[in-house]
């Protein structure tokens, strides 16, 4: 594979059911292409809790996955409120979702801790009442 293969998704920020579909369409992609097991595993992951993020917080957003010879770089973008401290957003456990998120079994603060922990790099900026881009990167 001598270009990047690039794959953009819609994430609808009003339907938790269709949350997911993107990482879940990704992987197919990605196991098509070849690509190793345990960097689709990574990708899967790390694309879901972003998803599952903008609907919460963002009211949805675009995913952008671009596949290339030794990477995967996954860029998720929105127009939410931004995060105020993303610091503290790090933190496992640290959450912002409302009580009725919750209800729902989302917003256990374990999002981006977990984008980070399944990625090998991952950048975020943000700005309050703009959006926000998080930029992951896994290498295979």
């Amino acid at each position: 594979m001598n270009e990047s293969i690039r794959f953009t998704f819609n994430v609808d920020g009003s339907n938790f059911t269709t949350a997911g579909q993107a990482s879940v369409q990704v992987k197919k992609n990605l196991r098509e292409l070849g690509i190793p097991p345990e960097a689709i595993r990574r990708v899967s992951i790390a694309m879901y809790e972003g998803e599952i993020n903008m609907v919460i917080h963002a009211h949805g957003g675009t995913a952008e996955v671009i596949v290339y010879e030794d990477k995967i770089v996954i860029v998720l973008s929105d127009r939410g409120p931004g995060i105020p401290n993303v610091e503290l957003a790090m933190k496992e456990g640290y959450s912002t979702a409302p009580d009725n998120i919750r209800s729902l079994g989302f917003g256990a603060g374990m999002g981006l801790p977990n984008m980070k922990r399944y990625t090998d790099d991952m950048k975020i900026d943000t700005e309050i009442g703009v959006g926000t881009t998080i930029t992951m990167t896994v290498n295979f």
